[in-house]
């Protein structure tokens, strides 16, 4: 099996990741998923052999909507995510995130998270028109099954890597874990 079918089918055993992607499709958000520890978790924990997943300390649904850019509307739809789960839902729109960053204008999901941190957490999920798993991974799934932590050659920005590696824990929560340039 190759490794975005072993993602997918470990995403399928779980009944809370499968809840939280058939809440979001509802949303009917463009050229949306589920990233970050959404995905990076679940393959880390596998990795490490944990019997129980390591608790998400919020679900990011990211989308990409260049007509509704603001914050107010990411805020609208986590309150509509509140009303149908307990999930801790953080919602943003990519179209609006380039500012943030300092970038040129993203042209899609996928475009935006190629300018994320870390490439391990530039992997998302959603759901496909039939229902099935898909996923999004501008960088692909290898090193997410290499128990590294690789800086994005397109971002480099070495202190912001460095910062998020020390307060999410990752090094304490999956010990086999190291950064790719050790």
């Amino acid at each position: 099996m190759d490794r975005e079918q072993q993602i997918i089918l470990w995403l399928e055993q779980d009944d809370m990741r499968m809840e939280a992607l058939h809440i979001a499709d509802s949303l009917h958000l463009n050229d949306w998923c589920i990233a970050a520890g959404f995905v990076r978790n679940l393959v880390w924990d596998k990795l490490h052999h944990y019997s129980s997943p390591t608790p998400l300390n919020d679900l990011d649904l990211i989308y990409f909507d260049s007509l509704q850019v603001s914050q107010e509307t990411d805020e609208s739809i986590e309150k509509s995510l509140l009303n149908k789960s307990v999930y801790p839902w953080s919602v943003k729109n990519q179209a609006r995130m380039h500012t943030r960053n300092n970038d040129e204008p993203y042209t899609s999901t996928s475009h935006a998270m190629r300018h994320w941190v870390e490439l391990e957490t530039a992997i998302g999920a959603k759901l496909s028109s039939c229902g099935r798993v898909e996923l999004v991974a501008p960088f692909g799934f290898d090193a997410l099954f290499e128990n590294t932590i690789t800086i994005n050659p397109n971002r480099v920005k070495p202190t912001d890597f460095k910062l998020r590696i020390k307060s999410k824990r990752w090094l304490e929560l999956w010990p086999k874990l190291k950064e790719a340039n050790d």
